[in-house]
């Protein structure tokens, strides 16, 4: 009786909530240079979403890559991350890139121009995917911003 009692509870709990839309993507923000020293650059990013539903889910990367003046420097790997019911929420994107890469050959050029003009392109470019009971949606992440670097 009391486990017919509880499935029926849960029934009517579930039944209560529901997943309307999908979670609205807002954008990439606050791209910037976190921290820097001679061993690696630390680039941080954040995702910003809103919830309308009554239920949360999870978010998780898939594969995003950095690139750092038009050369791929790394590839962003989290873990999941728990939305929030019915909230305007952010994740945070981190990744650390060597800094013997950034000085590497193929990108000496665009390093030299960054360093005469005091400024770094960063693009954030993959997925990020909602999942939630039966339901999961990607969103596509292409966002390119020039840092300002402090010397």
């Amino acid at each position: 009786m009391k486990k017919l009692i509880l499935v029926i509870f849960s029934f009517l709990t579930l039944s209560n909530c529901s997943v309307k839309e999908k979670p609205e993507f807002i954008g990439l923000e606050n791209i910037k240079i976190s921290d820097a020293n001679n061993i690696t650059v630390q680039i941080t990013a954040d995702a910003t979403f809103n919830n309308p539903n009554d239920i949360g889910g999870k978010l998780s990367t898939e594969s995003i890559k950095v690139y750092v003046n038009d050369v791929e420097m790394a590839t962003l790997l989290s873990d999941e991350f728990k939305v929030p019911a019915k909230e305007h929420f952010s994740i945070p994107l981190e990744v650390k890139i060597p800094t013997d890469s950034i000085i590497s050959n193929k990108s000496i050029a665009g390093l030299l121009g960054s360093l005469l003009t005091q400024k770094l392109k960063v693009q954030y470019k993959g997925d990020i995917k909602y999942k939630v009971i039966g339901f999961s949606h990607k969103y596509k992440i292409d966002k390119t911003e020039t840092i300002k670097i402090k010397l």
